[in-house]
């Protein structure tokens, strides 16, 4: 989907998502949310802080709690999209619009405890004293392309650090590979591994 500057027309380019996204946001928005849009996507904030995005992707609408691993998660609703990589994001994926409205008080919960930990100052903060590892397999990919060492360089400390858990978190050679195969193109474009999830 192109990049969109309003909620409205984000909703309007979804395809068949149209109903079920605008229910999801009549339900977030009850919450008592500030909505506004970052990266391109619906984000729902308190304070000032990220609390909620939603977002159509081919075969699902999504909401995703940006400290979603702190909360209880009774329903069991919640996933983490990118294990391994993602620390704090929860995501909860919904079929239909129907889905959602059998849901609502869940959600309304969800949201409702998300709000209460941001007023508490609960937040799980990225680790800035743990040392940047570089997995083998990615060092040999810069000993070959300079330039891709050189784009990789220009990235934050966080962006590294997120590429180099992806290709060290699996056991596989193939996986790492596969995985590589992904992140290449990304680091030449300047794209960070979650630029599309959080900034």
């Amino acid at each position: 989907m192109k990049s969109t500057t309003t909620v409205d027309e984000y909703i309007l380019k979804s395809g068949n998502w149209k109903e079920a996204l605008f229910l999801l946001r009549d339900v977030i928005l009850s919450a008592g949310l500030l909505e506004t849009v970052k990266w391109g996507a619906p984000v729902y904030t308190f304070e000032t802080k990220n609390i909620a995005g939603m977002a159509a992707f081919k075969s699902y609408v999504g909401i995703w709690f940006y400290q979603g691993a702190l909360l209880q998660d009774k329903s069991k609703k919640l996933i983490n999209a990118q294990e391994g990589v993602t620390k704090a994001l929860r995501q909860w994926r919904f079929d239909s619009a129907e889905e959602i409205r059998r849901d609502i008080n869940t959600i309304k919960d969800y949201l409702n405890e998300a709000i209460l930990n941001q007023k508490h100052g609960k937040e799980i903060k990225p680790a800035k004293d743990k040392p940047l590892i570089l997995p083998q397999e990615l060092l040999v990919f810069f000993k070959s392309n300079p330039e891709l060492k050189l784009r990789f360089d220009s990235f934050s400390l966080s962006r590294k650090r997120d590429f180099a858990e992806y290709i060290s978190e699996p056991k596989r050679l193939e996986t790492k590979l596969k995985r590589l195969d992904k992140i290449v193109p990304m680091i030449l474009k300047g794209i960070g591994l979650n630029d599309k999830y959080l900034k």
